[in-house]
């Protein structure tokens, strides 16, 4: 499997994951802070020096932020058929 598709499916999982623990976002500036907090945990984990960075630990961040991400635009039932089709996205 490709490293994309392999990013894709702990997204999935994540998603899923975060699906089954807490409620929808209701609000943009829910979906912000909650993609905010995320963003701040990796860039936190950015700021570490030499050992103390953890490739790893970073990764997973980025992948919590790429699963609210998709989360807020399906919660907030934001246009993605229509970006899809202009993007012309299989």
């Amino acid at each position: 499997m490709p490293d994309e598709s392999k990013f894709a499916a702990l997204v999935r999982q994540e998603l899923e994951g975060a699906r089954s623990k807490h409620a929808p976002m209701m609000s943009a500036h829910h979906a912000y802070a909650v993609i905010l907090e995320e963003l701040d945990e990796f860039w936190d984990e950015v700021k570490r020096r030499g050992d103390a960075q953890s490739p790893l630990a970073m990764l997973g961040e980025i992948i919590q932020v790429a699963a609210m991400c998709q989360r807020a635009a399906e919660d907030l039932g934001l246009p993605i058929a229509q970006m899809a089709q202009a993007r012309r996205v299989p």
